[in-house]
């Protein structure tokens, strides 16, 4: 599941336009922290995960490879 996650960001992030330095950068890590994330040496907290999921217009679900559907969940206005 790991490695589908690591594909998916980085499709996700091709068609975006932007390179791993900005993407790093808008997650407010260094490249090569943002690297071992693709290299599958280190895990993506979770906190990431969510803002990426929503940066995305996604679900984490969908990011994760657990659901092919890539239509993100509606939202709780609960705050």
């Amino acid at each position: 599941m790991m490695a589908e996650l690591h594909l998916k960001l980085q499709e996700l992030r091709e068609k975006s336009g932007m390179s791993q330095a900005e993407m790093a950068k808008l997650l407010r890590y260094s490249q090569q922290t943002y690297s071992r994330y693709k290299s599958h040496t280190t895990e993506i907290p979770l906190e990431k995960l969510i803002f990426l999921a929503d940066y995305y217009d996604t679900s984490v679900d969908y990011l994760l490879g657990i659901t092919n559907c890539n239509e993100p969940y509606p939202r709780n206005n609960v705050f």
